[in-house]
């Protein structure tokens, strides 16, 4: 072969070594219909089970292949959320799902049982629902950071967070107890301990509060009236824990109950605080942070009683007397008959 015609060779021979480590790696082979796509790995995912996952995207398999073996990826599937953008080339998706695992904005409120927080999250984790369970209970990391099965709730602090979506069980357990100790600052500990509570006795009474109003000026009214009759060595009477006491009794908390007998009143439960006197054994919701913050900042008065408002709905009557209190008292109960409810039968 003349001389000529070998430098004709080599001229095609890296021509087409070119077009095709161009056409591997550099070349556009991601078709999505927008131009940004959510693509998740899940935990323990093979390379041919995400080949199948991500096949559909792609334009060229055998290319993104290839490429995957030669970038040895193939070896090295990490679990995660991922943002894959339309015409990104095989190094361009193999270099993002390598190190740009996405974090979600995980949102959790107005739950009224682990088990609640335990679906809610697995909605938004890789992990499973009765794993979470378990771990949210598991009653080792309990004791040891001060929390019991009937107070675990207290632990988590509603509001938005950043987290993986393959976070495990046990991590996303942790990272609320640390988000915990964060909330509980010098500031928020000082002034429950100027009440004389813990943070998790100010939790469950800011269940009870976050239950009986959803206006915040008139929680910390509330929070109040509830810290006078502890003060006082009176039962709190609180209606939402007979409400929860036989959603307990009767394991159904999806019941809705709109109306609390006088025979309710008599439940026997220790979450009952028309039976039992001070606090129950833990939170009867998961208290969003106004609550908490309306407890730890409660109005100072001399109100005992307070019975709802009807002619300013979702607002209530406040009294120091019983005997004033059972005068507003009848007023609402004369408004639930003309509309033919009831709160209380006496």
């Amino acid at each position: 072969m003349s001389n000529k015609n070998k430098i004709i060779f080599l001229a095609l021979f890296s021509t087409i070594v070119i077009i095709n480590f161009c056409w591997l790696f550099y070349l556009p082979n991601i078709s999505v219909d927008h131009k940004k796509l959510e693509f998740y790995i899940k935990k323990n995912t093979s390379f041919s089970e995400f080949l199948e996952d991500i096949d559909p995207y792609l334009t060229s398999k055998t290319s993104f292949k290839l490429a995957s073996k030669l970038k040895k990826f193939d070896k090295n599937i990490k679990p995660g959320r991922y943002i894959i953008e339309k015409s990104m080339s095989n190094n361009q998706l193999i270099n993002n799902l390598r190190v740009n695992n996405i974090p979600i904005k995980l949102t959790f409120n107005n739950l009224e049982r682990i088990e609640n927080l335990a679906s809610v999250i697995s909605k938004q984790l890789e992990v499973d629902s009765l794993n979470l369970i378990n771990q949210l209970l598991n009653g080792e990391f309990l004791k040891e950071n001060g929390f019991n099965s009937n107070n675990a709730l207290s632990m988590y602090i509603p509001n938005t967070y950043e987290l993986f979506w393959n976070t495990s069980s046990v991590n996303f357990q942790k990272r609320m107890y640390n988000e915990y100790l964060k909330f509980w600052n010098k500031k928020r500990l000082s002034k429950a301990k100027e009440i004389n509570l813990t943070p998790i006795q100010v939790s469950i009474l800011a269940s009870i509060v976050n239950k009986e109003s959803s206006i915040n000026e008139e929680k910390p009214v509330i929070a109040g009236v509830y810290l006078n009759r502890i003060y006082k060595n009176i039962k709190l009477q609180a209606d939402p824990t007979v409400i929860y006491s036989i959603k307990k009794k009767e394991k159904n908390f999806k019941k809705i109950i709109k109306r609390v007998l006088f025979r309710d009143l008599n439940l026997d439960s220790e979450y009952n605080t028309y039976k039992y006197f001070g606090l129950p054994p833990g939170p009867i919701c998961m208290p969003d942070i106004s609550s908490i913050d309306a407890v730890l900042n409660y109005r100072k008065h001399d109100y005992l009683y307070f019975v709802a408002n009807p002619n300013k709905p979702g607002h209530h009557s406040f009294s120091k007397s019983l005997i004033e209190h059972n005068s507003y008292r009848r007023v609402y109960l004369n408004w639930l008959r003309k509309k033919k409810q009831y709160s209380i039968i006496e």
